[in-house]
């Protein structure tokens, strides 16, 4: 692998750390301020970076990368530009929790093609190991998904301070 290429899989990586802790905050209604930052920026540079790679045709992990750019801007709009006031509060949580599921699909994506034992699974990524791996996460992401719009959309947001937030992800 390149450092290029490791350095995008380590930004993926970092952004699918981050994101399942801020959505243990959204569960919360809290907002972990630094933890959210890592996450939505690892998460956009994980998407440009996928699009600095060679490109010799147009490859579906390259539509995930297009819709995953399109969400995080609703996502960092609805925080850092409306504020999460209103009904941005809930299109926030939601958007996010997209986000992060969309790693997380492109993660298992990469694991079916990297990784020798669900290679010898699913080597075309057509078959039950595959298509099933990716329905538990969907199902999974969607039932997370609705539980912090519900939770992060229904509670006043509390931000932690930045020592509280530090202890608590340690």
């Amino acid at each position: 692998m390149t450092t290029f290429t490791i350095t995008h899989v380590i930004l993926s990586l970092v952004g699918i750390g981050t994101g399942f802790a801020v959505a243990m905050g959204l569960l919360g209604a809290k907002r972990f301020e630094r933890l959210t930052l890592v996450f939505l920026g690892t998460t956009v540079l994980t998407g440009v970076t996928g699009f600095l790679s060679p490109f010799h045709k147009f490859l579906p992990s390259y539509g995930v990368g297009i819709v995953s750019l399109i969400v995080l801007e609703v996502a960092i709009v609805a925080l850092y530009v409306r504020h999460l006031s209103g009904a941005w509060r809930r299109t926030y949580a939601i958007s996010a929790m997209i986000a992060l599921y969309l790693n997380f699909f492109v993660l298992i994506a990469q694991l079916f093609l990297k990784v020798t034992a669900l290679k010898d699974l699913g080597p075309t990524q057509s078959e039950f190991p595959f298509i099933l791996a990716q329905l538990v996460a969907l199902g999974f992401f969607t039932l997370l998904t609705v539980f912090a719009a519900i939770r992060f959309g229904a509670k006043p947001v509390t931000t932690l301070p930045v020592h509280v937030e530090a202890a608590r992800a340690a």
